[in-house]
């Protein structure tokens, strides 16, 4: 045979098997959120809590130690899934729908925004969800119409079947009930999430397409549940107090160098009691209202290391990239005595919430907590792991780069060679907020050109370089070098004038482009919507 012909020949075959070569290149993608875990709380972020997957993960990866949400579960999920923020997306608080000429609080996905599974499906992915959705369920917005292939959902989260706060469960699209054919008997939402999503990914493997898997859990949100076998290992460990475990937690940050030991641990909220000034009855119940949160966690990491082994099972899991992070810092709602109520707190039919007290640990080294704008708030553990694509040098290194929520879709889009569009189903889709994180993985700079912006029911921030402009509802604003002050201890704002202002004129710009509004009207609005409500359904009406 002539060798032009062997030439043409041998192009013809590289040019047929190429695409289906570069497809399989592309990485698999988990990410993975948190529900109200603290920045505190996983081992390798400084907890006595043992999590030795995620913490093995991390030892084989990169944290991040500024990695950060939205202060709030919707909202993160709507940043999350769309890379925008989350006023953008149509969920500027949480599922209430205040009207079209409120586009930022319709409480669902906008149409105006693309959905990761969306742009990953474009790209050739096969798209899975499981867990906690809360991103408009409730308005007809579901993981199957928002551009999910498989999925199992929770609209609003839950730990067991049967239990007096039961999950409600939606397989593609179809609610399901506790049938014995679809679904594990007496099933622990934990293990479920990480049960299907396995299911999921070897459709995706059969189907030789790489695969995206937003696995959400509802851990450790509240009401708290977890077996009685795994609350048992915790008890009596928490006799210690809160103030004391917020400063082993701290210490042990110090020595794992993830914090700057210069940053000072803030005072305790004093509206926290002092532990040694509670009755040995209190000290018993809060004692075990921490076990069980410490047992969902602990719990949470088993089933991380029954996805990893699961992926290493079906030999994909060097190629691929599992980010892992959470919907907001630690939970103090609703106050220093938290919820304890059930004849057994702890399963299925009890209620637990953690409280304020629990709460200061989950959050340290860090003021304040869900819902709010400090750093205790917003700040969350930061995972990124990927054997063929980070460099076994960085293994086990601390990214220290700001990163939000609002990347993950860039990243996505950029680990996946994706296209974001402009148009998608016939609407104008709104450009990216976020940057792409994968430069970070291997020790390189983002290209991060603008601040990053909060507001949450009036709490409020910016963060730019070094500088972080930051307030509460209704109070002034204060200025912190977070590079030197990160606990948020030496307000700047009457020293440094002139970068004040200029945060101060950038956020407020920012806030009008979102389309963000006063809480306070929102909330009154919330209110007498309500209000209304009941009082038409007391008289008979819908």
């Amino acid at each position: 045979m002539p060798g032009k012909q062997i030439i043409s020949l041998l192009l013809l075959a590289f040019i047929c098997v190429t695409p289906a070569i570069f497809a399989q290149k592309k990485p698999n993608v988990i990410v993975i959120l948190a529900d109200d875990l603290g920045y505190a709380d996983l081992g390798c972020y400084g907890s006595e809590i043992p999590t030795p997957n995620l913490d093995e993960l991390a030892r084989n990866g990169v944290r991040f130690t500024n990695f950060y949400n939205t202060a709030r579960c919707c909202p993160t999920r709507a940043a999350l899934l769309t890379g925008v923020y989350s006023h953008q997306a149509g969920i500027g608080h949480m599922m209430d729908d205040k009207g079209g000429d409120h586009p930022a609080y319709r409480g669902q996905l906008s149409h105006n925004t693309v959905t990761i599974a969306e742009v990953m499906k474009a790209a050739g992915y096969f798209t899975a969800m499981t867990g906690k959705w809360h991103v408009g369920h409730q308005h007809g917005v579901y993981p199957s119409n928002r551009g999910f292939d498989r999925s199992l959902h929770a609209p609003a989260g839950g730990f067991y079947y049967p239990g007096g706060n039961n999950a409600r469960l939606f397989l593609n699209g179809q609610e399901v009930t506790n049938d014995p054919e679809k679904l594990p008997k007496n099933w622990y939402s934990t293990d479920l999430w990480t049960d299907y999503g396995l299911r999921f990914i070897d459709e995706a493997v059969a189907a030789k397409k790489p695969f995206m898997l937003y696995l959400a859990h509802n851990a450790p949100h509240f009401p708290l549940q977890a077996p009685e076998e795994d609350i048992a290992r915790f008890r009596g460990k928490y006799l210690k107090g809160w103030e004391k475990l917020r400063q082993e937690r701290y210490e042990k940050q110090i020595r794992l160098g993830l914090i700057d030991p210069s940053w000072k641990l803030p005072p305790i909220n004093p509206n926290v009691k002092k532990w040694d000034a509670l009755s040995d009855v209190e000290k018993k119940r809060y004692d075990d209202m921490m076990a069980i949160y410490a047992a969902v966690i602990y719990r949470l990491d088993k089933s991380i290391g029954d996805l990893v082994a699961g992926l290493k099972k079906r030999g994909v899991f060097d190629d691929t990239v599992i980010l892992f992070v959470s919907d907001n810092g630690g939970n103090a709602e609703p106050g220093i005595e938290g919820r304890y109520e059930g004849d057994q707190p702890g399963n299925a039919e009890s209620t637990v919430f953690l409280g304020q007290g629990w709460a200061e640990a989950a959050c340290t080294p860090f003021w304040a907590y869900k819902h709010h704008t400090h750093e205790g708030g917003i700040s969350s553990p930061g995972i990124v792991s990927w054997p063929a694509g980070i460099p076994a040098a960085r293994n086990g290194k601390f990214e220290r780069q700001p990163a939000h929520i609002i990347d993950i879709m860039a990243t996505l889009v950029d680990l996946g060679n994706a296209g974001y569009p402009a148009t998608y189903a016939g609407n104008t889709i709104q450009p990216l907020e976020g940057v792409s994180l994968k430069p970070a993985f291997t020790g390189k700079p983002v290209n991060r050109r603008n601040p990053i912006f909060w507001e949450h029911e009036g709490n409020r921030a910016i963060r730019d370089g070094k500088w972080k402009l930051v307030a509460e509802k209704s109070e002034k604003w204060q200025l912190y070098n977070v590079e030197k002050d990160r606990t948020e201890l030496n307000d700047q704002f009457g020293r440094q004038p002139e970068i004040a202002a200029k945060l101060v004129a950038k956020y407020e710009n920012w806030y009008k482009r979102v389309g963000a509004e006063d809480y306070d009207k929102i909330f009154k609005w919330f209110y007498d919507y309500d209000k209304a409500k009941q009082e038409s359904s007391a008289r008979g009406g819908k």
